[in-house]
Formats: C-alpha cells, sequence, structure tokens
C-alpha cells in the first residue's frame, strides 16, 4: 500500500494562489488513481479533485472547477494541485489519497497527516 505525505499548504490572502505536492512511497504509485480531499472546522471531509492512473481523466469538485488543476508524475511519484483564486471558503486540511479506481473516486487506505490551507479575506 502506497504511504502519503502531503506539504505546500500556508497562509495566503484571498486570490492568491498555492501548489500542494502529495509524495508517495512504494513502487506502485502508478497503478492508483489518487484524489485530493479537504476538512474544514466543523465539516465532513469533501471531495476536491481526482485524476486517473495515467493522468488521461480528471475530475473537479464544482467548487473548485475552473481554479484548481490537479496533475500527477509517475516517475516522481508525487500529485499536485495548483490552488488559483483561493476564497476565504477554501480554507481546510487538505488531503490527498488513493481512490479506488479510475472511475470510482471514492478513497480508501490510511490518511496522511493533511496540510493546512488558511485563505484570509
Amino acid at each position: 500500500q502506497v504511504q502519503l505525505v502531503e506539504s505546500g499548504g500556508g497562509l495566503v490572502q484571498a486570490g492568491g494562489s498555492l501548489r500542494l505536492s502529495c509524495a508517495a512511497s512504494g513502487r506502485t504509485f502508478s497503478m492508483y488513481a489518487m484524489g485530493w480531499f479537504r476538512q474544514a472546522p466543523g465539516k465532513e471531509r469533501e471531495f476536491v479533485a481526482a485524476i486517473s492512473r495515467s493522468g488521461g481523466s480528471i475530475y473537479y469538485a464544482d467548487s473548485v472547477k475552473g481554479r484548481f488543476t490537479i496533475s500527477r508524475d509517475n516517475a516522481k511519484k508525487t500529485v499536485y494541485l495548483q490552488m488559483n483564486s483561493l476564497k476565504p471558503e477554501d480554507t481546510a486540511v487538505y488531503y490527498c489519497a488513493a481512490v479506488n479506481s479510475d472511475y470510482d473516486l471514492r478513497p480508501f487506505g490510511s490518511w496522511g497527516q493533511g496540510t493546512q490551507v488558511t485563505v484570509s479575506s
């Protein structure tokens, strides 16, 4: 099973940008579709974006479509989330996770520690 470490979070003003990274260990990273999820204080964890094993299929939550871009580099065993035009409502802890398949975006396995994103107004 792949182990995941998220990084790149921080404090940014509304309208700013951040790039999150999720580094995976193990030799099987390219076998997994990957997703980003987030959890705001007092709320359930929610889906943000996902990318298929090859990177050929990409999915976004409506709330981030047009502002966020997910990508992956299988050689580096890393998945990225470029976040532009950030809004205060994007404030959350962001997690990456393997998802069940290229078409079933439910996460499985253990969660990493996440990375905090705070957007000030």
